[in-house]
C-alpha cells in the first residue's frame, strides 16, 4: 500500500512536471512533434494514476490487481516506445561555452528573428542572456506582454532575460538609457558574441536598438544582426546558423507570445517559409540568416 502511495505521489509530481513551463521546454526541444508527445505523456501517466487508485482502494481482490497492473505495464510500454522514436538528439555540448547576449526591442522580436538559434546554443551549453527594452504597449497589452517575453525565454533556455518599460514606438528618444542599459549587461556578463536588431529595417524602434547596442558595443569583437519581419530588401545575410532540430522550439516560443496571436507575421507557415529560405541560402534543410557586424570566434558553427 505504501508502495502504491509513493508512486502515484511520483506519477502526480511527473504530470506536474510536464504542465510546466519547464517541463514544456523540453518536450519540444527533446522530442518531434513535442506538443502531441507530451499530451501522450500526461495522458499515459493519468491512465497509471487511475490504475494506482484502484490498487489502493481495491488491493484485496484479484481483479483489482491484475487490471491495474497491466494498465501500468501496457501504458509505460507504450510510453516508452513513443518517447525512443520521437526522441531528437541532444547536440554535442561546446568545449568551451561561451556567453551570449540577445538584445531586442519588443516582446517576441528575440523569438521571431533567432529564437531557433538562441535555443540551439542554450542546449549547446551556451549561456544566454536577453535584454527587451520596451513592454509593447503600442502593439498590446502591457499587462502581459512581459511575461509573454518571460515565458518565450524560458522556452527557448535563455538563462536570464530583463524587459523594460521605455516607451514602445520611441526607442530613440531613450538612446542613452539604452546605451547604459546594454553597457552595464555588457560589464556584467563580458559576453563573447552580441545578437541585435539589423540597420536594414524599417521598424524605427529595431533601428534605435542597433544604434544603442553598436554605441555600446563598440569595443566588441563580435556583433550579429538577426532578421525582424521589418528588414527592408537590403538585409544580406552572411552567416547561416542551422535550426533544423529547433523549428518546434521556435515555433511554440512564438506561440507564448498570445497576446500577439493572429498577427500574420507570426503565423507558422510564414516563420517555416523564411526558415526555409534561408536554409536553401546556408545549404542546411532551415535556418536562421545574419548580418556580420564583426565576428571573431566561432560559435554554433559561425566561422
Amino acid at each position: 500500500m505504501a508502495l502504491y502511495i509513493v508512486l502515484m505521489l511520483l506519477v502526480v509530481a511527473l504530470i506536474g512536471y510536464a504542465l510546466s513551463p519547464n517541463g514544456r521546454a523540453v518536450f519540444f526541444k527533446r522530442f518531434a512533434a513535442g506538443a502531441q508527445i507530451r499530451g501522450a505523456f500526461i495522458a499515459v501517466l493519468a491512465l497509471v494514476l487511475i490504475a494506482l487508485g484502484i490498487l489502493i482502494m481495491n488491493g484485496e481482490a484479484a481483479w483489482s490487481v491484475t487490471i491495474p497492473l497491466t494498465m501500468i505495464i501496457g501504458g509505460c510500454c507504450c510510453l516508452l516506445v513513443v518517447l525512443l522514436r520521437n526522441r531528437i538528439a541532444a547536440p554535442q555540448r561546446a568545449t568551451h561555452p561561451k556567453v551570449v547576449l540577445a538584445v531586442g526591442a519588443h516582446p517576441d522580436d528575440l523569438e521571431i528573428a533567432c529564437g531557433g538559434t538562441l535555443a540551439r546554443l542554450s542546449d549547446e551549453g551556451h549561456e544566454i542572456h536577453a535584454i527587451v527594452m520596451s513592454d509593447g504597449r503600442e502593439g498590446g497589452n502591457r499587462g502581459v506582454r512581459p511575461d509573454e517575453a518571460r515565458n518565450g525565454a524560458r522556452t527557448m533556455g535563455i538563462a536570464h532575460i530583463d524587459v523594460y518599460s521605455l516607451t514602445d514606438t520611441r526607442l530613440e528618444d531613450h538612446n542613452m538609457e539604452m546605451v547604459e542599459i546594454v553597457e552595464a549587461k555588457i560589464n556584467e556578463i563580458n559576453p563573447e558574441v552580441i545578437f541585435t536588431h539589423s540597420i536594414h529595417d524599417q521598424h524605427q524602434d529595431h533601428q534605435a536598438v542597433h544604434y544603442a547596442v553598436l554605441r555600446a558595443a563598440r569595443k566588441h569583437p563580435s556583433i550579429l544582426c538577426f532578421e525582424s519581419p521589418s528588414v527592408t530588401a537590403e538585409f544580406n545575410p552572411a552567416v547561416f546558423i542551422d535550426i533544423t532540430d529547433y523549428m518546434n522550439v521556435k515555433v511554440k516560443a512564438v506561440e507564448d507570445h498570445r497576446d500577439q496571436a493572429g498577427k500574420r507575421y507570426l503565423r507558422c507557415d510564414r516563420l517555416k517559409g523564411m526558415a526555409n529560405f534561408r536554409g536553401a541560402q546556408g545549404k542546411v534543410e532551415l535556418a536562421e540568416g545574419f548580418e556580420i557586424v564583426r565576428l571573431k570566434d566561432s560559435i554554433a558553427g559561425l566561422k
